[in-house]
């Protein structure tokens, strides 16, 4: 059962993706390809415990150091050709650069079944080649429109370019599918497409904005705001049972990964994490809102074998002191 992928184009503002800045690229619209492939067993929504199988956002708390200074000093050295490319939000397009993201199958709220996407590259064909990032080829995220719904997966490639991951939509709607990747000889990109699952759909309104998340008697507490156009310092800390979490487990080679995603059109927050050795319980991360409003933060961490996800939701306000997060 072949669906389309919708070509979304969302011009509401400024946004960038986690590990670089994407621009516009042409579209192809070349058949799909399938084939069968084996299937990864990841599959969680926000707010649900994992055994120890493949799941991680994608600012990585223990990647190479990146202060608010030298992000902001990089920026400044921008040139009028990078900074178009910035101007596209992160992870609304479904083709840039030559790649599109080919989405085969469609969901259901009903079962788990194996849903199969391709990536097409300049020269018609699926990709094939990828560079491996954070131990993994390619991570893909669904995410419901009303950022209720939270899935960080990790498909399995077949040799001839077709992806596969068991998949199922918690509830009926619309879906936003996002594929991060890094092709072979190429620049880092993230694509996105829609995805729709049949029934009756009832929107959730956004969560309120907290500064703590409660997950499988876990509590997550936010430190730091988000302030558009700045480069602030998030830290996110876990406790259980009111004492510290000092030994979080490394997964995917870091102690915490952090997925941000903007209400209403879902694009992405660029995220940078900060190089650390220590398991907890904090775990920090550089943070650039494109603009104000109402985002959505899902952090996955690892302790006790089990990867969890907790969801916050933030905003960024012109009025956010950023002074404390700039030295």
């Amino acid at each position: 059962m072949n669906t389309a992928a919708k070509l979304g184009s969302y011009a509401l503002g400024l946004a960038v993706v986690f590990g670089g800045a994407l621009g516009a690229g042409k579209l192809t619209a070349p058949d799909p390809t399938s084939a069968a492939a084996e299937t990864a067993d990841d599959h969680k929504s926000a707010g649900q415990s994992r055994t120890s199988g493949e799941s991680a956002g994608h600012g990585h708390a223990s990647d190479k150091t990146a202060g608010p200074d030298r992000l902001n000093e990089e920026q400044d050295h921008t040139t009028p050709q990078q900074q178009t490319a910035t101007d596209t939000p992160g992870g609304l397009q479904v083709s840039q650069d030559g790649y599109t993201l080919n989405l085969i199958d469609s969901v259901s709220t009903e079962s788990a079944e194996d849903f199969r996407f391709t990536v097409i590259g300049p020269d018609g064909s699926p990709v094939k080649d990828y560079e491996v990032e954070h131990d993994k080829k390619l991570h893909f995220i669904v995410a419901s429109r009303d950022l209720t719904s939270f899935q960080h997966l990790h498909p399995e490639l077949s040799p001839d370019g077709t992806w596969s991951v068991r998949l199922k939509a918690p509830k009926p709607g619309p879906y936003r599918a996002f594929a991060d990747f890094v092709p072979t000889g190429g620049e880092k990109l993230t694509l996105g497409a829609d995805l729709m699952a049949g029934g009756d759909y009832r929107p959730d309104p956004l969560p309120e904005v907290s500064r703590t998340a409660e997950v499988d008697g876990y509590t997550v507490s936010l430190d730091g705001d988000l302030a558009p156009g700045k480069t602030t310092k998030l830290t996110l800390t876990v406790s259980k049972g009111g004492k510290p979490v000092d030994d979080l487990e490394p997964y995917l080679g870091a102690y915490g990964h952090l997925v941000a995603l903007r209400a209403n059109d879902l694009a992405y927050l660029h995220v940078h994490p900060e190089e650390s050795d220590t398991a907890g319980p904090g775990i920090t991360f550089y943070a650039e809102a494109p603009s104000r409003g109402d985002y959505r933060l899902f952090l996955d961490f690892k302790h006790k074998g089990e990867v969890r996800t907790a969801s916050f939701t933030a905003q960024a306000d012109p009025d956010a002191h950023a002074d404390d997060h700039t030295h």
